[in-house]
């Protein structure tokens, strides 16, 4: 863990790390109805690894149910379409680990309109005017784009760890940059075109040499001149397609004003529920030795 003086607030981004146990967890456990619980003992050992390891007082856990009625659907309706449904059997883990946060005191994010990516970015938003740095606990390089300051961007499957200086070297811009980058290039994991034949590496240079999508779209003009192979069949892409980068732009850009109701900042972790704790474990088949550390890592 970083050394800072600033309050800390950990953000973590929950579809990762149940979508990672889901395929990752054996097919062990089952509910009483028979239904599959193995991302729900994979997420659990997740949160409990990075409770006892980080010893977060302040934290939020977001969930993704925005699925096709996000508000970025109504801006483009193609918005993440090449992704299948979950199953029915993952879709009622999602429910448990969601119940499981809420259990633990944890400050548990979801709706129907904002993604999971902009519940984080809104919650960290509201907590910068009081000193807070955030940990966001994520490998999702869109999240990078919240990056300010002390705060980290943490990959807690790899333990690796990056603040907004680390951003250039591993996405090629710097960490106000990423949305629009993404705007420019494209994003096949959420099916978002971008301009035809701009690739990671045309469109790192471009918005490291304009600063921005707004000062490209400006100055679009100059691109045919610049020092950069397929200049001029860049330009003319940029030019045919310029109609399309504002709305990838909102597309690529994490929300800072999703509703956090009925949670206020700076979202300090709860005791736990005894009680639905034992009955939560005993839903889903979790060991006694979970079931100790669950208790163990709720009592504040």
């Amino acid at each position: 863990m970083a050394v800072t003086s600033h309050p800390t607030l950990h953000l973590v981004d929950a579809s990762l790390y149940v979508f990672r146990a889901w395929h990752s967890m054996p097919d062990e456990w089952h509910d009483d109805d028979g239904w599959p619980l193995n991302a729900v003992q994979g997420f659990a050992r997740f949160l409990l690894e990075l409770i006892e390891r980080e010893r977060p007082r302040h934290m939020v856990v977001a969930f993704d149910e925005a699925l096709d009625s996000c508000f970025r659907n109504r801006l483009y309706p193609e918005y993440k379409a090449n992704r299948p449904p979950a199953p029915e059997e993952l879709k009622r883990q999602f429910a448990y680990c969601k119940q499981l946060c809420e259990a633990m005191g944890i400050v548990t994010l979801a709706h129907t309109e904002y993604e999971a990516d902009d519940l984080i970015g809104s919650a960290l938003h509201a907590v910068r005017a009081d000193g807070f740095r955030g940990v966001i606990v994520s490998a999702d390089k869109d999240l990078s784009q919240l990056l300010q300051d002390d705060d980290e961007q943490f990959d807690f499957a790899r333990g690796q760890r990056w603040g907004a200086a680390g951003v250039k070297a591993r996405h090629g811009v710097h960490a106000h940059q990423v949305a629009d980058y993404l705007a420019l290039c494209g994003d096949a994991v959420d099916n978002i075109p971008g301009v035809s034949g701009i690739g990671q590496k045309t469109a790192a240079a471009l918005i490291s040499h304009f600063g921005s999508l707004d000062a490209l779209v400006e100055r679009i003009d100059e691109v045919a001149f610049l020092r950069l192979r397929g200049a001029a069949t860049t330009a003319r892409r940029l030019h045919e397609q310029r109609e399309h980068l504002r709305l990838w732009q909102q597309l690529t850009r994490i929300a800072l004003d999703a509703p956090l109701a009925p949670h206020d900042p700076p979202f300090r972790r709860g005791v736990g529920d005894a009680a639905a704790l034992d009955d939560f474990a005993e839903r889903t088949r979790m060991g006694p030795l979970t079931r100790r550390r669950l208790h163990e890592a709720t009592q504040g």
